[in-house]
């Protein structure tokens, strides 16, 4: 069948404004209607790109790359001309990615990224231009009867794209078009310019209309039944077949035939599975990356020689993992992490010890990424890089929360601000929120609404279908209510749909070179900060490195604590505390978790956590490693516990099921809690390498029954060869899978295990400062400052109550040390400004001697009736008030002289 009609203006769902078409469904109906080839052209943005590219390719479908734009009004700066660009080839791809991010960087106005004319002559080559239809410049200029406005429009893009240039049309029953339609025929007909018909495509089906409208309102802040809100939208805009368009524009069939021709033109290729990673700048031009890579590990492995016991087995395990990573071409790789972790232990920015399978690496411990040896905590390098499967490595890094950013902007300097960016993340409609959103545009009642919303359960990936099934009330009010038929039925079109942009925790990407090389870039209006316009997922898919910079809350507390500690130790003419080499045998630290006294300490604190700690007992740090790993809802519901528990007591044997498990399984008293040790029983039982042990391990995590038959057969071959019973090896084969569902990372459990240490042995030894930090790292969440104020108690800790005149902002400790000082910061309806200020002037001025002397001093705009009334209602003027009453009744007045006092100085 000849294709007469080819869809050339679309919206998808990340169009967030207006598209609800989702990328899967949009391919779905694409094969079913034999549709050939289709258009991706969101509003302003490429945010689907990669998505709906990869797609259409898995479903046969030709994918055309293109964008509808804002373009700058050179008339009046008001509202903007529309503007569709479509990429014949890469290099108008490029253009179009140079022209939406300058939109988005250099051109927001009044929240409209905006294309200036002057930037189209730079990145004309390789597209092709529909003028809008009626929202476009000539379209606007037609419907104003403004001909010589028109004739220069003409001239200026015939000019600029040459046999490119489409004057669009469309028939979807909206104010105008018809109008429009006639004069642009009749202007196409005059000067030569060819009419391409579209469908400005926002739905799949007519019936999707509802929705569509109620997902604009959600964006917009109306309500469906509102007669005065602007109805942009009809219920035709669907993705009409091509026997309807045909039909549709049976008078004008060029138009529908220029669609085809133009998708025949439009033939960009997108490249992924390849690495794109940036160069380290040596000191040295003439030392390569790989050069300097192997230096700095040897010379890591020098300076980490006090930290090592024993250097048996190091040589040979850096030179064999250097090895690796140069074959694998990630030696700038490792070389920029460790160079943006250097430089924030250097400005005092501290950094975790580890996160995830990177701590698996002696190269990094080595080039001080990581602050875990790997061999003598028995982690596995191959964990992290698979020789025999090529993948990205993938460092997560934690930093303190205060310093992150700093962090990020000393990359931006480092390696060019053109390269490096953090990376976008989508909201997207979840099933309760659609229900609330969906509800207010309906124009139900807030409290109705609430009411079914609170119906669904709160729960991780929780869906309205899941809902009815989980929560019966909802379903009955479904059946017979129809407002709520109503307003789940519309819900559900809506739920998962993508809602907003916004930045992703801690997602960085450095490119080898420009950006917009590669993607498109995207800043918020109010925003100074440019992040990209790919999401995580397609910022690797297109072969760029992700970094991720995490603010870990924990490393700021122990910051702070050790900032106190200090401080004290100073004061006694002693050195520094250095938390990195705390011993691990301390029996003070182990006595405390042991009680189960575990608030605060880092993962470790939950009610759970404390009553398996106390039945557990944990007396060494590999214990600590375990609970950390056994910590999660699969162990705790699979029963394996308690057999743990009574192995480690001595209340049940522990058995290996071959003589060789036994220096596997025995830190965890014979039972299989980590993935590393999976791959290890598969080393040494069946002769596995541990790259082959680690393929093993991923294919019992993902269960596929294919894979696992044929690795069962590979399994008991290798145990075959050793000798071994095809009975037992079936035996042990099924053992190791039972357990691989339920395997941690280990090198992950180690390195957050000795965070979890580090905080246990400051509450031991150096309780009130470390609770002092606890308490200010949560100054805002009241009811967490009450539950640490009770366990500060519980250490016998006194509480200061907040004093004007010798509390800081934060939490302090005494100089008894035995005693917290409450935090002004932490008195509700005080805030961090007037704090602040308050402490400020003490500094320089002195104590306050009474209400009267404050108000004077400070900023009464800023220190204001609630701040003051706050500080009397928490006893912070006890001590230079007669009475907390006297002090209420004495606000007013002290204001106003302060007033007064204000307007004297003022008039000299």
């Amino acid at each position: 069948m000849i294709q007469k009609f080819i869809h050339l203006n679309l919206h998808t769902e990340y169009s967030i404004a207006d598209g609800i078409v989702r990328i899967d469904q949009l391919f779905d109906k694409c094969v079913k209607s034999n549709i050939p080839a289709c258009a991706l052209t969101d509003q302003s943005n490429l945010f689907a790109v990669v998505k709906f590219y990869r797609q259409a390719m898995d479903s046969g479908v030709k994918p055309i790359i293109g964008v509808d734009i804002w373009l700058e009004n050179d008339l009046d700066q008001r509202q903007p001309f529309k503007l569709i660009l479509l990429a014949k080839n890469y290099l108008g791809y490029q253009n179009i990615l140079k022209l939406i991010s300058k939109s988005y960087i250099e051109g927001q106005v009044a929240d409209k990224p905006i294309v200036r004319r002057s930037w189209l002559n730079e990145c004309a080559s390789g597209l092709i231009v529909l003028s809008g239809a009626k929202d476009g410049d000539i379209g606007s200029a037609l419907l104003a009867n403004n001909f010589a406005r028109v004739n220069t429009l003409i001239k200026f893009w015939q000019k600029l794209f040459p046999d490119n240039y489409y004057l669009e049309i469309r028939r979807t029953g909206r104010v105008k078009e018809e109008e429009y339609l006639a004069l642009a025929f009749d202007l196409a007909v005059k000067e030569h310019l060819p009419l391409v018909a579209t469908n400005s495509v926002c739905f799949l089906e007519r019936e999707d209309f509802e929705a569509h409208e109620a997902r604009v309102c959600i964006n917009s802040g109306y309500v469906l039944g509102d007669s005065s809100r602007p109805v942009l939208y009809s219920q035709n805009q669907y993705l009409r077949s091509s026997e309807e368009m045909d039909e549709l524009f049976s008078d004008i069939p060029e138009s529908l035939a220029n669609s085809v021709e133009i998708a025949t033109r439009c033939n960009v290729e997108l490249t992924f599975g390849r690495t794109l990673l940036p160069i380290f700048p040596t000191p040295n031009k003439n030392v390569t990356p790989e050069e300097y890579f192997i230096q700095q590990s040897h010379e890591g492995l020098i300076n980490r020689a006090n930290e090592i016991d024993n250097q048996d087995g190091y040589k040979e395990r850096l030179d064999y993992e250097i090895k690796v990573i140069n074959q694998m071409g990630f030696a700038s790789y490792f070389l920029i992490v460790a160079d943006f972790i250097g430089w924030a232990k250097k400005n005092g920015i501290p950094v975790g010890p580890g996160r995830g399978s990177g701590a698996g690496s002696l190269v990094t411990y080595v080039l001080g990424i990581t602050d875990i040896d790997p061999i003598k905590h028995d982690l596995l390098f191959e964990r992290f890089l698979n020789p025999e499967r090529v993948s990205m490595p993938d460092f997560d890094i934690d930093f303190c929360m205060d310093g992150r950013d700093r962090v990020i902007n000393y990359v931006m300097d480092r390696y060019g601000r053109d390269k490096v960016a953090q990376i976008i993340t989508y909201g997207t409609m979840a099933a309760r929120a659609v229900v609330r959103d969906v509800g207010r545009v309906l124009g139900f009642a807030y409290g109705y609404v609430d009411k079914i919303a609170k119906l669904i359960p709160f729960a991780l990936g929780m869906t309205l279908k899941q809902a009815m099934e989980e929560e019966e009330l909802l379903q009955q009010r479904y059946n017979v209510e129809d407002e709520v038929k109503t307003l789940i039925d519309l819900a559900k079109k809506l739920e998962g749909i993508v809602r907003n942009a916004g930045k992703h925790a801690g997602g960085v990407v450095i490119a080898p070179s420009a950006l917009t090389d590669f993607m498109p870039l995207y800043r918020e209006e109010d925003s100074e900060g440019i992040i990209t316009q790919l999401d995580k997922d397609d910022v690797e898919a297109v072969g760029l490195v992700k970094f991720d910079f995490l603010g870990l809350r924990t490393l700021t507390i122990i910051d702070w604590a050790l900032k106190a500690i200090d401080q004290r130790l100073i004061s006694q003419g002693k050195g520094k505390l250095d938390i990195a080499s705390l011993p691990l045998d301390d029996l003070s630290t182990y006595k405390l978790l042991q009680s189960g006294k575990t608030a605060a300490i880092f993962q470790l604190e939950s009610r759970i956590s404390r009553d398996l700690i106390k039945r557990f007992k944990p007396d060494c740090f590999s214990d600590i490693v375990a609970l950390v790993a056994i910590i999660r809802p699969g162990v705790l519901q699979s029963g394996m516990l308690d057999e743990i528990i009574d192995r480690k007591h001595g209340r049940a044997r522990i058995t290996y099921l071959h003589p060789k498990l036994e220096p596997i399984l025995k830190p965890t008293y014979g039972v299989a809690i980590y993935q590393e040790q999976v791959m290890q029983m598969a080393q040494s039982l069946a002769g596995y390498s541990l790259g082959g042990a680690d393929l093993l391990r991923r294919a019992m995590g993902k269960k596929k029954p294919e894979e696992m038959a044929r690795q069962r057969a590979v399994f008991i071959e290798g145990a075959d060869k050793s000798g071994m019973d095809k009975h037992l090896a079936n035996v042990i084969f099924d053992f190791m899978e039972k357990f691989a569902s339920y395997g941690f990372n280990k090198s992950h459990s180690a390195a957050y295990a000795l965070i979890a240490y580090q905080t246990a042995w400051l509450k031991a030894h150096y309780p009130a400062e470390f609770m002092a930090a606890v308490l200010s790292s949560d100054m805002d969440n009241t009811d967490k400052v009450v539950l640490m104020l009770n366990e500060c108690r519980e250490l016998n800790l006194g509480i200061i109550k907040p004093d004007i005149n010798s509390s800081n902002y934060q939490f302090t400790v005494s100089k008894s040390g035995n005693e917290i000082i409450y935090g002004l910061g932490a008195i509700k309806g005080v805030g961090s400004v007037a704090a602040e200020l308050i402490i400020a002037d003490r500094n320089l001025n002195g104590g306050f001697n009474n209400l009267f002397d404050l108000c004077k001093r400070v900023d009464c705009s800023k220190v204001n009736k609630r701040v003051l009334e706050a500080l009397i209602s928490s006893g912070a003027l006890d001590k230079i008030g007669p009475s907390r009453a006297q002090l209420f009744a004495s606000v007013e007045e002290a204001l106003k002289l302060s007033s007064q006092h204000e307007k004297q100085r003022f008039s000299g």
